[in-house]
């Protein structure tokens, strides 16, 4: 069950902003985190820092390549597997073909 007190205290009603105090807002957003910004007795928008938004950007990405991964992984069979050798020979390559290729993974 939501709290009652957090509810309230984490909504900013629009006439806050209309009133010039969007620069006291934003501070309280970066101080204590989100807040709902109601109009019309309804939630507008949520206001969060861009810190915040970047890390739950972050984890919505991180949560996504998992779900790839475990699709894929769900498919995995040992017996299909290629050696190094056997991907060189289809790919028509050598170790000495690529040993001046320098390549960054992340």
């Amino acid at each position: 069950m939501v709290n009652l007190r957090s509810a309230i205290e984490n909504t900013v009603p629009i006439t806050l902003f209309n009133r010039g105090q969007a620069g006291k807002i934003f501070e309280e957003v970066r101080r204590d985190g989100p807040k709902v910004v109601i109009k019309n007795n309804a939630p507008e928008c949520i206001l969060l820092s861009p810190e915040e938004y970047i890390r739950l950007m972050d984890e919505v990405n991180d949560a996504q390549l998992l779900a790839i991964a475990t699709e894929r992984m769900s498919h995995f069979d040992p017996d299909k597997l290629l050696s190094e050798e056997e991907v060189y020979e289809r790919l028509g390559i050598t170790k000495e073909d690529l040993a001046d290729i320098d390549v960054d993974i992340e």
